[in-house]
């Protein structure tokens, strides 16, 4: 009942609209900061390792190998994509461009910084990108998603036994012999 009134109610669309800003907002400022000011994400990666230890400690011994041995040697490559995809989980957030898959890699962002021993505002936002996700196409009908989806769609559409595909524009016609 409640994942109806998510995806097909009109007042959810607008509160779903509210709370995908002020995501949306959250992700961009952290996103362009760290794009205009520097990131280096080695530091955070080597506190997090280091609280893997101990009596109770907040990250999880898996998650610590994975930062050691896989993270950590490829901190260039997170210096990187941290700082854009928070900008741009942002930006799809607050323009309501492909809603559900920016809330997606949102929240596998989210989940990451907690795995990784920082709570923050980090489950505050997880819990609001799963209310964006489970909502789907609603939560994106006041943003550009009201008229990219249904774009996308008509090109995957079948049509009188036509089939659109995206190779260059082409249609190709199912070949029968009589």
């Amino acid at each position: 009942m409640f994942n109806t009134w998510l995806r097909e109610n009109k007042i959810a669309m607008w509160l779903l609209t509210f709370i995908r800003v002020y995501v949306g907002y959250q992700w961009l400022t952290a996103g362009w900061g760290k794009l205009m000011g520097g990131f280096d994400a080695s530091g955070f990666m080597k506190g997090a390792i280091a609280s893997a230890t101990g009596d109770h400690p907040a990250v999880q011994g898996w998650w610590a190998t994975f930062l050691e041995h896989v993270a950590l040697p490829g901190v260039n490559v997170f210096n990187f994509v941290v700082p854009l995809g928070e900008f741009l989980v942002g930006l799809g957030l607050i323009l309501g461009t492909f809603t559900t898959f920016a809330a997606l890699m949102g929240l596998l962002m989210n989940a990451a910084f907690l795995f990784s021993g920082t709570v923050s505002t980090n489950a505050q936002l997880l819990l609001l990108e799963v209310l964006i996700i489970v909502a789907a196409a609603n939560a994106g009908k006041i943003g550009l998603d009201y008229y990219v989806l249904p774009y996308l769609r008509g090109l995957f559409k079948k049509e009188d036994g036509h089939k659109k595909h995206l190779g260059g524009g082409k249609i190709f016609k199912k070949h029968t012999t009589a």
